[in-house]
């Protein structure tokens, strides 16, 4: 089915840390019996956000859990900020969901793509270095080399660099192949599927690692959203704030996640006998910007969806349902049904679309592949999963969308949208299970 490449992709392994779950088996569970994640932060006395509001991994937080999803890895724990330590954990746990024996895979053809976001230290990392730099209140940017920086721990900036997951993950695994790491928000996770699908494809890898960590749950990153964004602030139960696509929507709300997946070709899959929890069969991404340098949404968006389906070989009343980016935005819902319209027409009201982040929030890089595995993990039991929260139909965003409970289907061939917040950038892929 693929254009591009004789070589087919499976996803054979998946890793999962969520506010729904940690682990498959939970996820799974929290998905199909409608649980949210989203809550008052247990992490944090205060954020920016509105009433501390979060979908945040509150189980990865202590000691014993961490060596138990961190297993060999104490020693390097000390580099590593919260958003590593979680992209590195799914690794882990998608490399032993595969089964793959890493004494028998070719490391040189194993590689990795992993996506994040900007890693931001919390204050009480920069408090001294601040303080040695300024007069008063006032910071003096010309002080910070010879008075601030030596205030910083000596390994502060390899605990906060975005490419680090990658790095570690390597090291872990013995993965010598293609390595890269990419960093472009929301649109984070489906880059890395479709960069690792080209490596599969051009025959420069075996096997991939393609994740994602990221984290807007944070002291500064929750102010950021705060000025940046629309921050759902209503209704009281906090579990019912993010609204994807309902007329009463007020906005996104803040969350963490990471999930990575085992892509492997077909063959060397089948040569072990390798369970399979899907198939990658297309991908595309988009920039937009329009002359007076505002970013056009919708014309991503489509393009995206336009590209993977090209690349898939597929046409969009093949397209099972639609893993909608669902923000809960006001605007941005309604900017991503129009570019679902002008693919699909007519149909654009009537395929089945479900939104995840109504779970777990928008997680800012990590919510690509964990909202694509809601849809891997739900077909395997043969229904749409249902997305929360949705009671009343926008007449400006009309789409068809699964709720109250999951929905049978005998299709399983699914459309993944991702796009950043700024909407200047968007990225779709397109799965069979």
């Amino acid at each position: 089915m693929n254009t591009d490449s004789n070589r087919r992709i499976l996803i054979t392994g998946m890793g999962i840390l969520s506010p729904i779950g940690i682990g498959v088996d939970a996820f799974q569970d929290s998905l199909m019996s409608g649980k949210s994640g989203i809550k008052k932060s247990e992490l944090y006395a205060y954020l920016a956000s509105p009433d501390t509001c979060v979908g945040e991994v509150s189980d990865f937080n202590s000691s014993t859990i961490k060596k138990q999803y961190l297993k060999n890895q104490r020693r390097s724990l000390k580099v590593m900020c919260r958003e590593i330590q979680l992209g590195v954990a799914s690794a882990n746990l998608a490399v032993e969901d595969s089964a793959l024996d890493l004494e028998a895979v070719d490391s040189e053809r194993f590689g990795i793509e992993f996506g994040a976001n900007l890693m931001l230290s919390p204050p009480e990392v920069l408090f001294g270095a601040c303080v040695a730099s300024s007069e008063g209140s006032e910071f003096q940017y010309k002080r910070w080399g010879a008075d601030g920086l030596p205030k910083m721990e000596p390994l502060w900036l390899l605990k906060y660099l975005p490419n680090m997951p990658a790095c570690h993950i390597g090291i872990i695994i013995d993965a010598r192949g293609p390595s890269n790491s990419i960093t472009q928000a929301e649109a984070s996770g489906n880059l890395v599927l479709g960069e690792a699908q080209r490596v599969i494809e051009r025959g420069w890898a075996d096997v991939m690692i393609a994740g994602v960590t990221g984290t807007r749950v944070h002291e500064i990153k929750s102010i950021h959203a705060k000025f940046w964004d629309q921050l759902a602030d209503s209704p009281a139960e906090l579990s019912q704030r993010s609204r994807p696509f309902d007329n009463s929507r007020t906005g996104q709300v803040v969350g963490e996640a990471a999930c990575s997946l085992l892509l492997e070709e077909k063959s060397h899959a089948e040569n072990r006998g390798a369970k399979i929890w899907g198939e990658l069969l297309g991908s595309g991404a988009s920039c937009v910007i329009n002359r007076d340098g505002t970013a056009n949404m919708r014309a991503a968006i489509s393009n995206s969806i336009k590209s993977a389906l090209k690349n898939a070989g597929v046409e969009p009343g093949d397209i099972g349902h639609i893993n909608a980016h669902g923000l809960g935005e006001q605007v941005f819902d309604v900017v991503e049904f129009q570019a679902i319209q002008d693919i699909f027409g007519d149909k654009a009201t009537e395929v089945p679309v479900t939104a995840l982040k109504s779970y777990f929030g928008n997680s800012g890089s990590g919510c690509g592949i964990v909202e694509a595995s809601g849809s891997l993990v739900a077909l395997k039991q043969g229904v749409i999963p249902a997305t929360l929260n949705y009671e009343t139909p926008d007449a400006d965003c009309p789409l068809n969308v699964v709720r109250n409970e999951p929905l049978a289907t005998d299709n399983k061939l699914f459309l993944k949208i991702s796009s950043t917040t700024f909407g200047q950038a968007s990225a779709s892929v397109i799965c069979g299970a």
